[in-house]
């Protein structure tokens, strides 16, 4: 591995599905640590905070620390402090990331600042168009993440990223978007580790959203054929992975060839 001094990871879809873990997923984050390869994760998840997300995976046999791992709605905090400094924000989100948003001075009634987080049931027609109206007042929107799917056990789900085009059109506003695709996460993960993005490999299942923009900051790009992964946006896409597998348990083999 002596190219690589760090492996940043994606979680749902990569090292677990729907938090089942992947096969060969452990032996491998736990192969890495013996090795001394640093490790980070970075997940669009909005339904957890670092700590739980941690806990979760130590529970399933895959020991990592809070500090290992960055999430979209601690991306979001972060920069919510540091362009909105005390304005109050309505946060609209699937999860409870509280922890996350220490911090942040919350109004539902009478945002300066709307915030979306992870689509779910809350992301409902009144409240959208709500949303809306805001952005149409001039209240600036920011989104955790601009995903557009995530992998559930029984199918596919649509997320934040299938709404904020629409929402855009309308009122003639850019959504920022502070999670994945965005470069802030991948940045964050890489000073997380003290590990140069050209000496980095980033694993995700999803070609754009993670694979891609890790390339365009020098990483080494890994798609794996779980979770959301599908052939036909492989087969239609303009830029390339610079590495496929079938899963996170063949990163060993693949490591040992960069």
């Amino acid at each position: 591995m002596a190219g690589v001094d760090g492996v940043l990871f994606d979680i749902e879809g990569v090292i677990v599905t729907s938090w089942v873990p992947v096969p060969g997923a452990a032996e491998v984050l736990a192969g890495l640590r013996e090795r001394g390869v640093h490790r980070a994760f970075l997940t669009n998840t909005t339904s957890r905070t670092c700590a739980q997300i941690a806990e979760t995976l130590s529970g399933l046999g895959m020991p990592v620390e809070p500090a290992e791992i960055v999430t979209a709605a601690s991306l979001t905090a972060e920069y919510l402090r540091q362009t909105y400094p005390g304005r109050r924000c309505w946060v609209l989100n699937h999860g409870d990331v509280e922890a996350d948003l220490e911090g942040i001075v919350r109004d539902e009634d009478y945002p300066e600042v709307v915030v979306l987080g992870g689509a779910g049931p809350e992301f409902s027609h009144r409240a959208l168009s709500r949303v809306a109206e805001l952005m149409l007042d001039g209240v600036p929107v920011v989104a955790m993440h601009r995903g557009a799917t995530w992998q559930a056990a029984d199918g596919l789900r649509i997320d934040t990223g299938v709404y904020l085009p629409g929402l855009e059109e309308l009122s003639g506003q850019t959504v920022v978007a502070v999670g994945k695709p965005s470069m802030r996460g991948f940045l964050a993960a890489a000073e997380l580790m003290g590990t140069e993005p050209d000496r980095m490999a980033v694993v995700g299942d999803d070609l754009h959203a993670e694979v891609i923009p890790g390339q365009r900051l020098g990483m080494t790009g890994i798609l794996v054929r779980t979770g959301k992964f599908r052939q036909s946006v492989l087969d239609l896409a303009v830029e390339r992975p610079d590495r496929v597998v079938d899963s996170v348990a063949d990163l060993p083999e693949l490591l040992d060839t960069l």
